[in-house]
């Protein structure tokens, strides 16, 4: 029997695995111990990663849908030739960005690099990831803030602070191995302390809990900035001596009284004030957000605003303290840095000439054949194939028919495209639906390349199986599409996920991310490693678990961090007299993962997981309409859309707000078509809406249950 480490590719934290292999059968799986991320811990839905070597799956060859709606199975040489002359017949026809893609936080650091070559540099043309859905917002406030999209911490620091705030944030469910290391921390008096409009699970683990209004964030978070400054709190000698535009953002805050920020929060002024204080007296205090914060429509500004109270207060760079952005996908990171998407390879801007020459270079390619500019956000790639703009699409490894915003706004564009590629590991997700050609493609136990963590640790990713007759990978995929599109000299130094990871560790030289000094069999039964990690400097990175700005030096020109500030805006979608309610949405179960297609494979999971779409309704509320315990509702959204629901009841959430997992395609039916200004990430979590008691009747069509 053999061992072989590798990389779990659900959640952000990248946890290692002992995969037991004899004759090309995974026998157990274990976490792996010493690993710093997880140290022999596991969630269910990691360990439980070898159920993909069971499941029944299709032929592994493409499929071509015929005129009459079947599909057919053609070779993969076919299936190339096939996309490779559609994509040139939709450009040529209607010019270079007629024809996108979107892609995931899930494939690898080199499937990101690869496709952004062949679509963003080749092909001219748009892609964006499901990465926009979870992770734009902390990206841009990164980069404003600090001058990269660099998260500064490491989960060590879970485990050093003595003040630990999740705002929009819910590990107990959606990070559970990042939990595990908060039960760890054995700081004397550490206080844990959730602000969320639902008491989560993580709230009720939690040692405070502030139940604020909905989308009232900005000023709770105004406020207490203010109150700390009118108690004068903040550190004076790290403001002066690292950050920029603090006298300024004083001056803004006057405004943010006590008496408005309890109005707006309805927080009484009292819980405000014990929050001021316990972010005062803690010496290690730690902010920690996610897509509570990032799905909104003044996300970035949020962000930066929990930005703010690390840096006003010396909270940054420290053990035990930051402010810090939980990842939601695996390999968000990779996405976000390396796919040639919102920036040159590394993190560079398209527009720098000097940066151009440089990948240019490296690719062996004149820079005129590099991508000129950030690509279309996802939003404006679906509202232009809505336009009849765009008329191809090519979706990797994600399921937007489910998880889009407004999803019935995808379901109409795609019926609009002349060509639509779904490239998944499954034949059944709900992207399928309108589909022209499909490229099955393998998981991740037979895949090999490199994944990016949260905290900036690279991880390997190496096959447990070997692959079957017919079965390719992502980056094989991406390759063969590559070269019957004629790309010949262009593909020369990509041949392998290899060579691509020795590319863009060339494009990350000299740039905050740089890992030069990671050699691709250094990750292989590691620790992981930690960028930046440049060439000729290992010995002075050798701890398993570094920070950043340690040493008071961020990314900006000045080498100081800015505070950035801007008023709220006025709710784009407020409740109404006729949508008096808000629909909050989130993580449901440890167990079920994103749109369920990978998590309904695991038995034990989907025997324990609600089949049909339900939400949570307050107790007082249910007895006000005279609801029972699963009975179902009809709700009706702003958007102009409807669906059924099971109900439960409780009263972790608030009389006027409901709350429904992402996990059944119902929870995007009624999402608006909202996204914040900088970032254009969809606001989920806020939807103002409506519902009726749904008796025993003819069923419309238009409604989903």
């Amino acid at each position: 029997m053999k061992r072989i480490q590798s990389t779990c590719n659900y959640c952000a934290l990248d946890c290692n695995l002992d995969f037991y292999v004899e004759n090309e059968r995974i026998v157990k799986v274990l976490p792996t111990k010493g690993y710093p991320v997880n140290d022999g811990f596991a969630c269910i839905k990691g360990i439980s990663l070898d159920r993909q070597q069971t499941r029944s799956k299709p032929d592994s060859l493409p499929r071509i849908r015929q005129e009459d709606g079947s599909f057919k199975q053609v070779s993969w040489e076919e299936g190339f030739r096939h996309v490779a002359d559609k994509i040139k017949e939709i450009q040529g026809k209607y010019g270079p960005e007629s024809f996108a893609g979107i892609s995931t936080g899930q494939l690898t650091l080199e499937e990101f690099g690869l496709f952004g070559h062949v679509m963003r540099d080749y092909l001219q043309t748009n892609v964006d990831g499901n990465t926009r859905l979870c992770m734009a917002t902390a990206a841009v406030a990164h980069k404003q803030s600090y001058g990269f999209d660099a998260p500064g911490y490491t989960l060590k620091d879970l485990e050093l602070s003595d003040t630990i705030i999740f705002i929009g944030a819910n590990p107990v469910v959606a990070h559970p191995i990042l939990w595990e290391k908060v039960l760890k921390n054995n700081q004397k008096n550490k206080k844990i302390i959730v602000i969320d409009p639902r008491k989560s699970e993580t709230a009720v683990n939690a040692d405070h809990w502030y139940g604020i209004a909905w989308k009232s964030d900005l000023y709770l978070l105004y406020t207490i900035a203010n109150q700390l400054v009118e108690k004068e709190y903040p550190d004076q000698d790290f403001i002066e001596k690292y950050t920029e535009q603090f006298v300024e953002y004083k001056e803004f805050l006057k405004k943010y009284t006590l008496e408005l920020g309890a109005e707006k929060t309805r927080l009484s002024k009292e819980q405000i004030l014990e929050l001021v204080e316990m972010i005062h007296t803690g010496k290690r205090v730690s902010f920690w957000w996610t897509m509570g914060v990032n799905q909104g429509y003044e996300a970035v500004r949020t962000a930066q605003a929990i930005i703010n109270l690390a840096l006003m207060t010396g909270n940054i760079g420290k053990p035990g303290t930051g402010a810090n952005s939980i990842t939601g996908q695996c390999n968000a990171m990779s996405s976000r840095v390396y796919s040639n998407t919102t920036c040159l390879y590394g993190g560079g801007e398209f527009t720098d000439p000097v940066r151009r020459e440089r990948i240019a270079e490296i690719f062996g390619i004149s820079s005129e054949g590099l991508a000129k500019k950030p690509t279309l956000p996802y939003n404006r790639i679906v509202e232009e194939i809505e336009a009849g703009n765009i008329k191809g699409l090519w979706i990797l490894c994600t399921n937007p028919r489910h998880s889009w915003a407004n999803n019935e706004t995808f379901a109409r564009a795609v019926k609009k495209l002349e060509f639509f590629l779904v490239q998944d590991i499954y034949d059944s997700i709900e992207s399928m639906e309108n589909c022209t050609a499909y490229f099955p493609v393998v998981s991740g136990i037979k895949k090999e390349g490199t994944y990016i963590n949260l905290e900036r640790r690279l991880s390997a990713m190496r096959p447990v199986l070997q692959k079957a007759e017919n079965e390719i990978s992502d980056y094989e995929a991406i390759l063969g599409v590559g070269r019957a599109l004629g790309m010949g000299e262009e593909l020369e130094k990509w041949a392998t996920p290899r060579d691509c990871f020795e590319l863009m560790k060339e494009c990350s030289r000299n740039m905050p991310c740089d890992i030069t000094g990671i050699t691709w069999e250094g990750l292989e039964d590691s620790k992981g490693i930690q960028w930046p990690y440049p060439e000729g400097r290992e010995e002075e990175n050798q701890e398993a678990e570094r920070r950043l700005y340690e040493d008071g030096r961020f990314f900006t020109p000045s080498a100081k961090a800015r505070f950035i500030f801007e008023e709220p805006m006025e709710n784009p979608l407020p409740t109404t007299k006729e949508f008096p309610l808000v629909l909050n949405t989130g993580r449901g179960t440890v167990g079920q993962w994103h749109t369920q297609s990978r998590t309904n494979e695991v038995k034990y999971i989907e025997d324990v997981s609600i089949k049909k779409a339900y939400l949570y309704m307050n107790t007082k509320m249910a007895e006000d309409n005279n609801i029972e315990e699963m009975d179902r509702i009809l709700v009706q959204s702003v958007n102009g859309e409807r669906a059924v629901f099971y109900v439960k009841i409780t009263d972790n959430v608030q009389y006027e707000e409901l709350f429904a997992p992402i996990h059944y395609i119902e929870c995007n039916k009624l999402t608006p078509s909202l996204y914040d200004s900088y970032s254009k990430e969809p606001s989920y979590k806020a939807t103002p809406i409506r519902f009726t008691k749904y008796e025993e009747q003819e069923e419309p069509s238009d409604v989903s249950y």
